[in-house]
């Protein structure tokens, strides 16, 4: 169950994330040219609902195509996109993300049933007027009768979120968050669920604060300086690093294995990120765009002019709350120590419950592997990390031909021999890529399996 989880939110996000560089052009021109801005411009400022109501709904249409059938589905949820973005008075983010997959699925279904029948010299001419008639058919039922029941979802939501703003019961909204981002559906739950309804509060009220819900990275600091005190072993040396990471580079999967080894620290990040969410709500704080990464960096840069006091308020607020919750939690459990022996029994409880069978370091010789891939959810951030820690330590032990690239793990490359990746993705990674040998790691930093692999192929 949880596997299905992962992979239907991380196709929701996989809509967005490529397409966060987009959002945050307009969330820049937002904050810098809208009347209210930091330099007010009427001439560019003009870009702002276009790029909410049009670029942004097509972009996500496309993506979504795309994933489900490569450039030819893109092209149809773009055109499918359309049809809901013009038969609604709202952003029609939401929709584009249901009929951008659906069409191209569909043309998918219909390429399959004609392939073979197709006359020779005619497969030009017959996909093209194929992809415009459905397309047009598609876009008439997405402007007549998707866009119409998309709008009354989005108001039926828009009013069960009002609830919780006007009774400030927003921070209960981290009982779901905070465990949600642990089993690794931070992106699914920040990029498929929270920026959609963000963005179209930014155009209502110019920011949302539901762009801070999951981005704040102010829980996740507060574990880790809570190791720094009470935690032993590597658990407490590695900690100072992965504060680095986590609070200045974004990449809040760096703390996940902290927490993991000590399920209880759980009470701890969502006791933070309830009370930050509180601050927010309390001083008016939003940002104007998806903060992606979530670093301190990036939150700022999203954050509209006058709000600077509130936004790091929440932040400290948060990892004040997680810190001080987290530290007599681990000195009392006893738990805050040795992450690799914590990392060791959690692995095999995990393997234990799940029926798996601990995977070996068996790799081929050094000089036959040309391609390892290190995949984590999105592709993007602790991938990117894991993948030039590890080119690194390839390259000092003279394996530095090997490609070693990062990737989603659900669009792991089939020529990738080996797979490195978080072990609860391990079933996403082996349906992706059956034929990889996979090495399963827990702890992004200090990752013994790392060593272990560069060993293997001088050994090999």
């Amino acid at each position: 169950m949880k596997e299905k989880v992962q992979v239907f939110g991380r196709f929701l996000s996989g809509m967005v994330m490529p397409n966060i560089g987009a959002f945050i052009a307009w969330g820049l021109i937002t904050a810098l040219f809208i009347p209210t801005g930091w330099y007010p411009n009427e001439a560019i400022g003009a870009l702002v609902s276009p790029m909410a109501s049009m670029l942004l709904p097509l972009l996500i249409g496309y993506t979504g195509g795309t994933i489900v059938y490569g450039q030819r589905g893109g092209v149809i949820g773009a055109i499918t996109a359309m049809g809901v973005i013009v038969g609604s008075s709202i952003p029609m983010f939401m929709g584009a993300m249901i009929v951008g997959p659906v069409s191209a699925w569909i043309l998918k279904q219909f390429d399959r049933k004609i392939e073979k029948k197709i006359p020779a010299g005619f497969e030009m001419l017959i996909n093209n007027f194929s992809l415009g008639i459905i397309g047009a058919i598609l876009t008439a039922i997405a402007l007549k009768g998707v866009a119409p029941v998309v709008e009354v979802l989005n108001r039926v939501m828009e009013a069960g979120v009002g609830f919780f703003v006007d009774h400030k019961l927003l921070p209960l909204a981290s009982v779901f968050i905070e465990p949600a981002k642990v089993l690794f559906l931070n992106n699914a739950v920040n990029h498929g669920i929270l920026s959609p309804m963000g963005i179209q509060q930014v155009e209502e009220v110019g920011k949302s604060i539901f762009f801070l819900l999951e981005a704040n990275p102010g829980p996740g600091l507060g574990i880790l300086l809570a190791y720094c005190i009470a935690g032993k072993g590597s658990a407490k040396s590695s900690a100072p690093g992965a504060i680095i990471i986590h609070f200045l580079g974004g990449i809040h999967e760096i703390y996940f294995p902290y927490i993991l080894m000590n399920p209880l620290l759980l009470l701890a990040v969502i006791a933070g990120g309830a009370s930050g969410i509180f601050v927010f709500q309390i001083l008016g704080v939003g940002l104007i765009s998806p903060a992606s990464p979530g670093s301190i960096l990036a939150v700022l840069a999203m954050t509209p002019k006058g709000g600077y006091f509130g936004t790091l308020a929440g932040v400290a607020v948060a990892a004040a709350v997680s810190f001080l919750v987290a530290l007599p939690l681990l000195r009392f459990t006893g738990k805050g120590g040795d992450l690799e022996e914590s990392k060791d029994k959690v692995k095999k409880m995990k393997q234990e419950s799940k029926g798996n069978q601990t995977v070996e370091m068996n790799v081929s010789s050094g000089s036959s592997i040309k391609k390892i891939v290190f995949a984590c959810d999105a592709g993007m951030g602790s991938s990117a990390m894991g993948a030039t820690v590890l080119k690194k330590k390839l390259a000092a032990a003279g394996f530095g031909d090997i490609s070693v690239v990062h990737s989603p793990v659900s669009s792991i490359p089939q020529d990738a021999q080996i797979v490195v990746t978080h072990k609860e993705l391990k079933e996403r990674a082996a349906h992706s890529n059956p034929n990889a040998q996979l090495v399963l790691i827990t702890n992004f930093m200090a990752a013994p399996e790392y060593d272990q692999l560069v060993e293997s192929l001088k050994e090999n």
